[in-house]
């Protein structure tokens, strides 16, 4: 049994990814994935229940987050969909795992998305946190939605501008902060829990990675070329055919959900939804025993 929340490193593709393990290593594997603005302490909970039932788990910084670094200067600091998918599969292929469930929320959750959508050989099973068909629309993405919608995307509109890039830059804890409050009304975490997770965000490439995912997703600024044939693959929409559970919260103040799942159709496998009362968009830090479930119940 490895000690929870070992932090340990590889070097996969363009990064040399920080990643917390616990649990068995013949255990099957499960990767647990943050998003943003959080890190990969939004994930151990959930990972010390699953280890304790005999689960590897692994838990990556995402790019941008915490100690994972990229390893040459002049690598683009893409924060696009195509480039955390890469990312999340050159980390199988790094640590020499053929098959795993993945989990994750936010980022976290379109990197387990484009994986399990591009390359279903390699997923077991998928967890899906808050948004279920966690893949950009690029080509539609500047549709206007409605006017109370628009209001909760305030942060994303302000990182289109350069007053939005500095004060991400000066404030990223403020911005973080205000933004749990925001998505999870009903989560009453500490600032010990918060200062914990907030250290990730003094990562050098943090605002640059922000900053461009957050203008990339709307054709506002070009993406990597390296990721072209990757997004060119997503911009069709592919559906995800490995079996997959979404777990939604019911007070997430990014997108609530509505009155029924309407991604149900994007998958093409064996799909179950089910929503979580009283919880925010942190789904596996707000419900760990759920999200655990969810593995379990994948593996």
């Amino acid at each position: 049994m490895v000690e929870a929340g070992s932090l340990r490193h590889v070097q996969a593709g363009v990064l040399d990814i920080a990643y917390r393990e616990t649990g068995p290593a013949g255990g099957p594997t499960a990767v647990l994935l943050h998003g943003f603005p959080y890190d990969a302490h939004a994930c151990l909970p959930a990972a010390e229940r699953l280890a304790a039932e005999g689960v590897r788990c692994l838990v990556p910084y995402l790019r941008g987050y915490g100690p994972t670094r990229f390893l040459d200067p002049a690598t683009p600091r893409s924060g696009e969909q195509a480039a955390l998918g890469a990312d999340l599969l050159a980390f199988l292929d790094a640590l020499g795992i053929e098959r795993a469930v993945l989990a994750g929320y936010d980022w976290g959750g379109r990197a387990a998305c484009v994986v399990a959508a591009l390359w279903p050989e390699r997923v077991r099973g998928l967890v899906s946190g808050g948004s279920g068909y966690n893949l950009h629309d690029v080509a539609r993405s500047n549709r206007p939605a409605s006017a109370e919608a628009e209001c909760r995307l305030w942060y994303q509109y302000y990182f289109h501008t350069e007053r939005g890039r500095a004060g991400l830059t000066e404030d990223r804890a403020g911005i973080a902060r205000l933004l749990w409050r925001q998505w999870s009304p009903h989560w009453a975490f500490d600032e010990e829990i918060f200062a914990r997770t907030a250290s990730a965000f003094d990562n050098p490439d943090f605002v640059e990675v922000v900053i461009h995912s957050y203008r990339v997703r709307y054709g506002a600024v070009p993406g990597d070329p390296a990721y072209a044939g990757i997004e060119a693959r997503l911009a069709v929409q592919p559906p995800i055919a490995v079996p997959t559970i979404v777990l939604e919260g019911s007070d997430g103040g990014v997108f609530p959900p509505q009155s029924d799942d309407g991604d149900a159709r994007k998958f093409s496998g064996p799909y179950r939804y089910r929503r979580l009362p009283g919880i925010g968009h942190n789904v596996p830090q707000e419900a760990p025993e759920a999200f655990a479930e969810a593995v379990l119940n994948l593996m």
